[in-house]
């Protein structure tokens, strides 16, 4: 159990990603004083939204450079810290085709060095982990082997590799490495928030996310003619970001956290997108068959494994543990669709 003294200075690695800007801002707001990380801190482009939202919030935002893949680079941004949010992972919207250093060589080793720069610097009392569902399961049809047809946080993914949903593996390998590091040391403990799909409106007007890049073809009809019946437990962003607030600053909070609002389909956002706008969009109109997505995987960056595990199955996460340690109520599934829809048009990503 660690109490974290809010005056300290917070870290959060990857401080200019969709999810960590979210973070950011909330730490802000609560007047803290948040030290991020990026890529490179000279492309102040990348992260002029974050210096933004510190102008509006009466918390002080520091920036800094830092590299997963090079031991100590954390080091800076972390001295004085009692808290670390590590959020920075790699994603690739296209199929990787080199998943071992792509993927999962940067989420085990960058975990590893912000992990290992948490023992090298006494301030450090927690580490907040960003990992995922995808650490849980796999494939949807994993579901079988739950024995009870619901994922919990006991459940851990046993299918995936490089070869297979290596975005998945990365994120396994990661985490399991987070708490193979935390056994071998009593200075900080670690709390793993373990995120479903994540939805909502983003800070900035990037584009550099699987969230943003599918919500984005909901609306200039790439799924026009139908989507398949794949179904995903979803969050919003903001709940996302508070549930790592309260994992951090609430002393009594361990473990792994599923952050999930609800199941649904990619057909149930479309038609919570219709409900709102009608035919003023090229949303998806039906479902399509499963057999002929497995024709058509490969053209889509997708193995015909993929398809055979995932599209058709159901798909349940208990989120029990979040709503009674972390005091979650969460948002609505389609007020979550509704403002990550409407923010795009905002900000002109869908004409």
């Amino acid at each position: 159990m660690k109490k974290i003294d809010p005056k300290k200075p917070v870290l959060v690695t990857g401080g200019s990603g969709y999810l960590a800007s979210w973070i950011v801002k909330q730490l802000l707001d609560k007047g803290m004083t948040v030290h991020a990380t990026v890529r490179d801190v000279t492309d102040t482009a990348k992260y002029a939204h974050l210096t933004v939202l510190a102008d509006r919030a009466s918390g002080q935002l520091k920036v800094f450079s830092a590299d997963l893949l090079q031991e100590g680079s954390f080091d800076a941004a972390m001295e004085g810290c009692e808290l670390v949010y590590h959020t920075a992972s790699p994603f690739l919207l296209e199929k990787s085709k080199d998943p071992e250093n792509d993927l999962i060589k940067p989420a085990r080793q960058g975990t590893e060095n912000v992990l290992g720069s948490a023992n090298r610097l006494s301030s450090v009392k927690r580490v907040v982990l960003t990992s995922s569902t995808v650490a849980i399961f796999g494939d949807s049809a994993d579901i079988a082997l739950t024995g009870d047809n619901v994922f919990t946080e006991k459940h851990w993914n046993i299918t995936s590799s490089s070869e297979h949903q290596p975005y998945s593996y990365s994120k396994t390998v990661a985490e399991k490495a987070a708490w193979s590091m935390v056994k071998k040391q009593t200075q900080w403990d670690l709390v793993v928030i373990n995120p479903g799909w994540i939805l909502g409106p983003s800070l900035t007007r990037r584009t550099d996310s699987a969230s943003i890049k599918t919500m984005i073809e909901f609306g200039n009809g790439t799924f026009k003619s139908g989507v398949p019946d794949l179904r995903f437990g979803m969050v919003d962003v903001r709940d996302v970001s508070l549930a790592h607030i309260r994992a951090g600053l609430t002393p009594e909070a361990e473990g792994r956290h599923i952050i999930v609002s609800q199941s649904a389909s990619l057909m149930d956002i479309a038609d919570t997108l219709k409900k709102q706008y009608g035919k003023t969009y090229p949303f998806p109109r039906r479902v399509a068959p499963k057999w002929f997505f497995w024709l058509v995987a490969p053209l889509y960056g997708r193995t015909r494994k993929y398809v055979a595990r995932n599209i058709g199955f159901p798909m349940a996460l208990d989120n029990t543990k979040s709503r009674q340690s972390l005091k979650l109520d969460y948002r609505p599934f389609e007020q979550t669709v509704l403002d990550h829809f409407q923010q795009l048009l905002d900000d002109g990503l869908i004409i």
